[in-house]
């Protein structure tokens, strides 16, 4: 079957991202973990480590020296200081340097389990969507350890970006596309915060999103990144969005406002 334009035949061959910052214990686990995945599911993939540098870099890149003598297909890309910072704008670099014509992107910390990956990728694989979400909010998804808090938060961020997509989790930073349907929005991506999966469904105009639900656990080592500041990056990628999106709408709206101002002020009020 095929959904729009981007849609491919099926593939066996995926190539996963994973945007790193100082997650020096997480690198082993994860690659022996997705690996183990994969092979199970004959699925020919290998990683990118997206590095952002830091004081764990020099360990990092050691790591991976080792894994790669082991025989594992896993590279690392150091950002170095000044030349760019931040998770998206590394998952689109590296979906750029991607081997594969299918990509993935998911987190380091084992929040995101890579025993998920195959299922996760399967529907941009088989060519039955144009973007595959990991999803908490499906029948079969769930979210252990998150404190009540967390979870209100979450499901506000997720409500405003209902407009934006089908999608039950865009807020999920485990997702799947390909390079194809990558390239109908690229250009126009703002490479800022940490939704850097919503920012490419809506750019990408994506038509067919499929939610495939996993655990989201809680972080196995090293400390989260999210910030209040990413909160406030988030309702300005929103806007962005929203006038990405609904630009043309929004417009006549505002024409159609002005225009009954203009006549309650001549008809009614008498003033023009």
């Amino acid at each position: 079957a095929t959904h729009g334009p981007a849609a491919m035949p099926r593939t066996t061959e995926l190539s996963v991202v994973v945007p790193t910052y100082d997650e020096v214990d997480n690198i082993r686990p994860l690659t022996e973990r997705l690996f183990a995945a994969t092979k199970k599911a004959e699925l020919t993939a290998d990683l990118l480590i997206m590095d952002d540098e830091s004081k764990g870099t020099p360990q990092t890149e050691k790591i991976v020296a080792e894994l790669q003598n082991e025989g594992y297909p896993v590279k690392i890309h150091v950002r170095r200081k000044g030349e760019g910072r931040g998770l998206s704008s590394a998952v689109l670099l590296g979906f750029e340097k991607a081997k594969y014509s299918t990509v993935m992107c998911m987190d380091a910390d084992l929040q995101h389990e890579p025993e998920s990956v195959p299922a996760v990728a399967d529907p941009v694989l088989n060519g039955d969507g144009d973007f595959s979400v990991g999803s908490r909010n499906v029948d079969g998804g769930e979210v252990a350890g998150w404190t009540l808090t967390r979870k209100i938060i979450s499901k506000g961020a997720t409500l405003l970006a209902l407009p934006l997509t089908t999608c039950t989790d865009p807020m999920s930073g485990f997702f799947c596309i390909g390079k194809k349907t990558l390239e109908v929005g690229h250009a126009k991506c703002n490479p800022v915060g940490f939704k850097i999966g919503l920012e490419l469904m809506v750019r990408c105009r994506c038509k067919k999103v499929v939610d495939v639900p996993i655990t989201f656990r809680d972080r196995v080592a090293g400390e989260s990144k999210l910030s209040m500041k990413q909160n406030v990056l988030y309702l300005q990628q929103l806007v962005a969005l929203y006038l990405d999106m609904y630009l043309v709408p929004i417009v006549l709206l505002v024409l159609l406002v002005l225009y009954i101002l203009y006549y309650i002020a001549k008809e009614v009020l008498g003033l023009l």
